[in-house]
């Protein structure tokens, strides 16, 4: 079995009448990306900032490596790096002053530096003020801050918020990167579904402080029904045939959903062609993970 490196049980988190985290049991494992999933708003970053000690919970227990976060604050928290939100930096100094500056306050070698520098790609630029950076290389200057200790465990709270598409693949590459140089562990937040289905191995989606799944994204989606999809130029004709067999059917752009669930396919297209249909299009479709999410969350907030 997969050590675990974060476990919540209750994690509870109230502002005077609104519960922004109810109760969440959230498990992360040992070298693994972990997708933290919810629209703005769903609880993610009240989450982390528990996990990290910013922020005291109303209730609940934290362990991380197998150790209670409130009687071993400071011990677990020089094995964690993180980045919550945008990135803090000194834009009149160098990458590498900026990173001399973090060395100094952690009490490391500078020779990680340079190391750091090569893992976000920044070793070209490393005599440049910062303030002369694009946002991507701002965020990657912050994730090396975050990753200077060699931590063992990674924390990114939305670390492509604001970039073009490029930055976003830049940031995304690096992520699926650092279990197998560090063998470290990483929880990514964030509220852009493409993104985790591309980056993580294990995903928790959170809405309005509730988790709603949490398990492998092989899992989520086989949670999801798939549906056949039926294309015919008589909508009406089809409609009849398949609602008098005593299926269950839905419009979607002009097609015609059926879904599988306990049914065979050939037998749908047999009805059809033996009533005089005329199909030219009959094929099994898969939910997105967009589509999951939202019948998750009951079609909330578009994210």
């Amino acid at each position: 079995m997969s050590e675990i490196i974060i476990e919540t049980k209750n994690l509870t988190k109230e502002f005077k009448n609104f519960k922004a985290v109810k109760g969440i049991n959230l498990t992360v494992k040992k070298g693994r990306v972990y997708g933290f999933l919810g629209p703005n708003g769903a609880g993610k970053s009240t989450t982390i900032r528990m996990l990290l000690g910013l922020i005291r919970p109303t209730k609940g227990q934290v362990k991380i490596f197998g150790k209670n976060f409130k009687e071993n604050r400071m011990d677990i928290l020089k094995k964690v790096g993180s980045m919550v939100e945008a990135p803090s930096y000194y834009g009149n100094l160098t990458a590498y002053e900026n990173l001399e500056v973090t060395a100094k306050l952690l009490e490391l070698d500078y020779k990680y530096i340079n190391d750091v520098l090569d893992i976000v790609r920044l070793n070209e630029w490393k005599d440049k003020q910062v303030k002369k950076f694009s946002l991507g290389m701002k965020q990657r200057l912050g994730i090396a801050q975050a990753l200077i200790a060699k931590p063992e465990l990674l924390i990114l709270d939305e670390p492509t918020n604001g970039l073009d598409p490029s930055g976003i693949h830049e940031i995304r590459e690096l992520i699926k990167e650092l279990p197998k140089i560090y063998n470290m562990t990483v929880i990514i937040s964030s509220h852009n579904l493409s993104e985790i289905e591309l980056t993580a191995d294990d995903i928790g989606i959170i809405n309005r402080g509730d988790m709603l799944f949490q398990g492998t994204l092989e899992e989520l989606h086989s949670r999801s029904k798939s549906e056949i999809c039926i294309g015919t130029k008589d909508i009406k004709h089809a409609l009849e045939t398949l609602n008098g067999c005593g299926y269950k059917t839905k419009i979607k752009n002009k097609d015609i959903f059926i879904q599988t669930q306990g049914i065979e396919a050939d037998e749908i297209l047999k009805h059809l062609i033996l009533k005089g249909n005329k199909v030219f299009k009959f094929f099994e479709t898969q939910k997105t993970l967009e589509e999951i999410f939202l019948d998750l969350t009951k079609g909330g907030e578009v994210i």
